[in-house]
């Protein structure tokens, strides 16, 4: 086990290294030029130059991506280009609400599309399966801003029953926080649930087919404990696989999502970086979102071994 953490760790350093050569020439080798965006539509080419030059924009872009890789190597994100704050300050002063929508969405994706998984494997081919893939399938086409879009239209403006937009922070009470997060929650986990459910009613299925759940079936064990204490202890290993895979969607999905319900969550603050062409914000939180990302899916395999003891690392 010992071994293979130090193998996944060296593998995560590596990946994080390419992630961040390939964001920096990426946004540096595309077209906009942030010192013309901070010098206004009225400024001369002198005062761009001037910017520019003040910027470290006119080195090469080896020492400008070398001045950056030593930064973060040292903890330092970079400044902000128009604000002159620090990127990991801003980060941290937009979390509470991503973490908040993603932990609800976590919670809401993986509670209801198992549950409907394993119901439609043990329905398998009957109308409540057909029913529940169907749903899973539309969830998962459905593009998020459109569904946000309807929700708002719904709960929102007709019934009155939600917030339309915005985010109140969890120290002005559970109630309006909770209240502000449900329906970018659902937004935002409907996808996900598709996913998981899907995964979850393939692999139930191939574990009800095992003799020994014919054999549990046969002595009379409740179909509660055979579903839930049997098969889906068995078939957990790809449903957990698909959880960690389904993290990027999570993620991809909450700079929409903060975009449709205005949150003022680390993914708004990137659609704002990029608007105004602001590199390091950029480069800092699609490290971060990288890190995040692999360290949930390192979690995730050296989870194996904890819900099957057969799987040795």
């Amino acid at each position: 086990m010992l071994s293979y953490l130090v193998q996944r760790l060296a593998s995560t350093i590596l990946v994080m290294t390419l992630v961040g050569i390939f964001v920096f020439l990426l946004l540096h080798l595309s077209a906009g030029d942030p010192a013309a965006i901070i010098a206004g539509d009225y400024a001369t080419p002198q005062q761009i130059v001037a910017i520019r030059q003040r910027l470290g924009l006119d080195d090469p872009l080896l020492v400008q991506f070398g001045r950056w890789a030593l930064r973060v190597i040292q903890g330092d994100l970079g400044v902000s280009i128009f604000s002159s704050t620090p990127v990991s300050t801003l980060i941290l002063q937009r979390l509470e609400p991503t973490l908040s929508l993603a932990i609800l969405t976590m919670i809401f994706a993986v509670s209801i599309a198992v549950t409907l998984g394993v119901l439609a494997a043990w329905k398998a081919g009957r109308p409540v399966d057909r029913l529940l893939m169907g749903f899973s399938v539309l969830g998962f086409s459905m593009p998020t801003f459109v569904v946000g879009y309807c929700l708002i239209y719904v709960f929102a403006i007709e019934l009155r029953w939600l917030p339309v937009q915005g985010y109140r922070p969890i120290l002005d009470g559970i109630g309006p926080w909770f209240m502000h997060l449900v329906l970018p929650t659902v937004t935002l986990g409907l996808a996900y649930v598709a996913l998981i459910a899907r995964m979850t009613r393939a692999s139930m299925q191939e574990v009800l087919e095992e003799d020994y759940i014919r054999t549990a079936n046969a002595k009379g064990v409740s179909a509660r404990t055979m579903l839930m204490k049997h098969a889906l202890k068995n078939a957990g290993v790809p449903i957990i696989t698909v959880i960690g895979i389904g993290v990027a969607l999570l993620i991809g999905g909450v700079v929409i999502t903060e975009t449709v319900f205005n949150i003022p969550g680390v993914g708004r603050l990137v659609v704002d970086a990029i608007s105004k062409r602001d590199y390091p914000i950029i480069q800092g939180v699609i490290l971060v979102f990288s890190g995040v990302y692999v360290l949930i899916n390192l979690a995730v395999d050296l989870s194996y071994s904890l819900i099957d003891p057969r799987i040795r690392h």
